[in-house]
């Protein structure tokens, strides 16, 4: 059988059987597989003295937040965020969460995970803490880990606190090229913070973000869940102060609108086709006595 294996090769001897020896490439594959050992040795060593000053209380340096919504993928526990701490869903959110339960068989509870970690970052001011996730991986009946990975994989999930209004500047190409690099910095310098920061009020978060799909209204921000778009430095800063002041511009059913008077990014001949005549400019919005659009009227200006 040894005649089978191209790491060995047999020798001439006075025996009457031949004598196995490493060959060249025996000897070869061996020299590499104790430097691959080593290296791997080496690695664990690290990562045990790592793991030694953390126990002893040392600190891990504190990674900066880079753009494009990139967060943590490990957790540190604090006095606010462990596994001991408590978290639970309000009896209103309890009845929320058993009306996404019903959607789903009961062999696989597993599939409201998403809808369910949203619905406990929204009871808890927009983060989530380990303990929510277990309490979701216990409503699921799955392992912990698996509502870890999830939360873990997916930006929208905040797995560290963040500001009652949470910045989000898209910072891709389109609003790029239309100033989104000036509506950061316009933040920065208004609010004092930079980039993955959060103000010492606790008011606002700010991050970079990728594309989040309002290209044709460039540039951007999303504030929590709504699009305020079209901006420019001017805006911005409006836009700051009225959220100081709990007073950000009501969005309407059917969404935001853009932050220059403009009704939609439909351009303002509203739809057309390449087929079609254009239409004559509309003038049947419904405006406030600031010159603002009413969001009411804009279902019917859009004709849906």
């Amino acid at each position: 059988n040894n005649y089978l294996n191209p790491g060995y090769s047999s020798a001439p001897s006075s025996q009457s059987h031949p004598t196995v020896v490493p060959s060249e490439q025996a000897k070869n594959i061996s020299k590499h597989s104790n430097t691959r050992v080593k290296i791997m040795f080496s690695t664990v060593r690290q990562l045990n003295a790592a793991a030694r000053k953390v126990a002893a209380g040392s600190s891990i340096q504190k990674q900066a937040i880079r753009s494009m919504g990139s967060a943590k993928s490990f957790h540190l526990n604090s006095n606010k965020n462990n596994s001991s701490t408590f978290f639970d869903f309000t009896d209103e959110n309890y009845e929320r969460a058993n009306r996404v339960l019903k959607k789903y068989p009961n062999n696989y509870r597993q599939a409201a995970m998403i809808p369910l970690l949203d619905l406990a970052q929204r009871q808890h001011g927009g983060w989530l803490p380990l303990a929510a996730m277990d309490k979701v991986a216990q409503i699921c009946n799955v392992a912990p880990v698996r509502v870890y990975e999830v939360a873990s994989f997916y930006t929208m999930f905040n797995r560290t606190p963040v500001g009652k209004y949470f910045l989000q500047v898209c910072g891709t190409t389109p609003c790029m090229i239309c100033g989104s690099e000036e509506i950061m910095q316009t933040i920065s310098e208004h609010l004092g913070i930079k980039n993955g920061e959060t103000t010492k009020d606790g008011l606002f978060t700010l991050l970079e973000v990728e594309c989040l799909g309002a290209c044709a209204n460039a540039p951007m921000v999303q504030i929590n869940d709504d699009y305020y778009e079209c901006l420019n430095k001017e805006t911005m800063i409006e836009l700051l102060d009225l959220a100081k002041a709990d007073k950000l511009p009501e969005v309407g059913k059917w969404g935001s609108l853009p932050m220059n008077g403009q009704v939609s990014c439909e351009g303002p001949l509203g739809k057309t086709s390449l087929f079609s005549t254009p239409k004559p400019p509309k003038v049947d919005v419904t405006r406030f006595e600031g010159g603002e659009v009413d969001p009411a009227s804009v279902k019917e200006h859009m004709a849906y």
